[in-house]
């Protein structure tokens, strides 16, 4: 049997398009991202690579294969403990642990902050991480918020056996969000020597701070970049992710470890961090596609061909199902999986995607279609802080044509043939509900969606 590769998932917090060096940004956005973009040159760079608008979303849909809307989770949990993987779901983790391999996530998670919905419920031997996401590092600067009256937030530390608990001298604050990272990048590199000591595979979930705000560089990159602390972050990510390229390099298992850097959703919006889209326009939490597209790089050395790029689509699920394949493992037959398999694609095999169509959902409402290079929208919101606009009449962008998607009524053609590929795939996603129905959102742990007998 072929050894069974590392997986390295480098996690990146609100990613937009136009950010890296390799995907135009770079100097341009006032940091050099060198590290980032020599990588780039090692595998197979994606410019259709297609997330949700928000990240718990993304995280639940990477996780379990399947879109958010089916799980619960496809909009974001604001305070409390409610809301999360159900106890049902199966991730990767889980299905990784079966064959072996050791699982550690690090940093963000959110989807599921209580007993039972932890990472270390959910396959991964440990954790490290903020219960829920980075800007409640702020509660303390706020002067109406009382600690005392309205709780603290911590990082929390979890193995597999042991429980999950919060770390009463690791509050969140500003100063954590600016030095986590190298905790992370710490218990991760002491994670791959422990996993590459013992000749485990192993799959190290990085969830990397950045760049989600506040945008706050560690003293040794404050002024490196020319584009105040926004550029200096984008250093420090950059930095980051080398430290952990040259660790597999040191341990001498970087030929045996497939690595993908990506985000989780688009650009940040809030004027605190505020990304871009680059060659598309939109923000998180919107359809535009600058909210759902975000960079995707991977490397396997021998394997993913070096310097490969393509624009075909691959959906976030189709990680799950494909990194579950390189593995060596199936995935699970007795729920719906929305994930392709894209191993033939991204080996080199094959120059066209599995994938020729997906939905793109913000919040429980169908925004939109995407089939090939058209999208098909139902409703629209640009930015995170525009309004939801519904549309009276179905609006078909061709994304080459109109990549910023201004065209709402000066067409060249008149495309309604499209609508028929768009109609095709909301009716296989409801057929799909027929057999299996969707997970309410904030289900208790042990819910269990009724399946049809006829499925």
């Amino acid at each position: 049997m072929a050894k069974q590769p590392n997986i390295l998932f480098f996690h990146v917090d609100n990613l937009g398009m136009g950010e890296l060096g390799c995907y135009g940004g770079g100097k341009l956005r006032g940091a050099d991202t060198k590290r980032i973009d020599d990588f780039c040159k090692q595998g197979l760079k994606l410019t259709h690579y297609v997330v949700e608008p928000q990240c718990t979303p993304t995280r639940s849909a990477l996780m379990t294969g399947r879109y958010p809307i089916r799980s619960g989770n496809h909009t974001i949990a604001l305070g409390g403990n409610s809301g999360g993987l159900v106890a049902w779901e199966t991730t990767v983790a889980e299905i990784l642990e079966k064959a072996g391999y050791k699982s550690s996530c690090l940093g963000k998670w959110h989807i599921g902050a209580e007993d039972g919905r932890f990472p270390t419920d959910h396959g991964f031997d440990e954790w490290y991480g903020p219960l829920r996401t980075y800007d409640e590092c702020m509660w303390l600067e706020d002067p109406h918020y009382v600690a005392e009256r309205d709780g603290y937030s911590y990082m929390h530390e979890g193995r597999k056996g042991q429980g999950t608990r919060a770390l009463p001298e690791e509050q969140l604050t500003m100063e954590t969000k600016k030095t986590c990272d190298l905790e992370y990048q710490k218990r991760g590199i002491d994670f791959m020597r422990r996993c590459a000591a013992e000749d485990s595979p192993f799959f190290l979930y990085f969830n990397h701070s950045l760049m989600h705000f506040p945008m706050l560089p560690r003293d040794e990159f404050v002024g490196k970049s020319t584009n105040g602390d926004w550029g200096d972050c984008l250093l420090m990510l950059d930095h980051d992710f080398g430290v952990l390229l040259d660790e597999l390099d040191r341990l001498g298992i970087a030929d045996d470890t497939i690595v993908v850097l990506c985000g989780d959703n688009g650009a940040e919006d809030h004027l605190a961090g505020r990304g871009t889209g680059g060659f598309f326009d939109g923000s998180y939490f919107s359809s535009a596609e600058g909210g759902i597209r975000t960079p995707l790089l991977a490397r396997w050395p021998g394997r993913i061909p070096a310097g490969a790029e393509s624009n075909e689509m691959v959906h976030v699920t189709d990680m799950f199902t494909t990194l579950l394949g390189f593995a060596g493992c199936e995935t699970p037959k007795d729920r719906i999986i929305d994930g392709l398999d894209q191993r033939e694609f991204f080996l080199g095999r094959q120059d066209t995607s599995n994938r020729e169509a997906c939905m793109v959902w913000l919040k429980d409402e169908l925004h939109a279609v995407k089939w090939k290079d058209f999208k098909i929208n139902f409703k629209r919101q640009q930015h995170f802080h525009d309004p939801e606009l519904p549309l009276g009449f179905a609006r078909i962008t061709h994304l080459q044509e109109d990549p910023k998607e201004r065209e709402a009524v000066n067409q060249r053609y008149v495309r309604w043939w499209v609508m028929q590929h768009a109609h095709r795939v909301v009716r296989e996603f409801e057929e799909s509900v027929k057999r299996e129905e969707l997970i309410p959102p904030g289900s208790p742990l042990d819910f269990v969606p009724r399946v049809s007998k006829a499925a």
